[in-house]
């Protein structure tokens, strides 16, 4: 599924590895399996990322969301453009208390100024545990 930890994993773009999500990425373990503009898929571990009665936590499910949901978008936006969420809503269907949940962003809208995913979160056995929808705004990158 995904190459060794630190290199690129197949089929996603230069800049969209292992450590694009900065330290929160991270410290929750996600990971991206595969991104296009049309799609990105991930995953993250439910251990680490639960509440204090050992289920996932809802809020880790929209961290990967928008993980995954931003890097469609800024794929979409191409280069020399940037993508900013501006909106995100998560409903929450089932717990999670082991193994990986899995994230797939599937773009509903590609403008030039908005770009907008919906993202399903499943569980190991393909059980839906959360539906969100992230709404980016694609802006010109700051000067470096």
């Amino acid at each position: 599924m995904t190459d060794t930890p630190g290199t690129q994993p197949a089929g996603v773009p230069a800049g969209f590895g292992p450590d694009m999500y900065g330290d929160l990425g991270k410290t929750m373990g996600i990971e991206v399996l595969e991104a296009s503009p049309e799609r990105v898929v991930g995953r993250m571990p439910v251990k680490g990322n639960t509440q204090p009665y050992g289920l996932l936590h809802g809020g880790a499910s929209c961290v990967l969301a928008e993980s995954l949901g931003s890097t469609g978008a800024a794929l979409h936006a191409g280069a020399g453009r940037i993508a900013v969420g501006i909106e995100i809503n998560a409903t929450h269907h089932r717990s999670a208390t082991e193994g990986h949940v899995t994230g797939v962003a599937t773009r509903a809208h590609g403008g030039r100024t908005l770009a907008t995913y919906d993202i399903v979160i499943t569980d190991d056995e393909g059980r839906r545990v959360c539906t969100a929808r992230l709404t980016c705004m694609l802006r010109d990158a700051p000067p470096s």
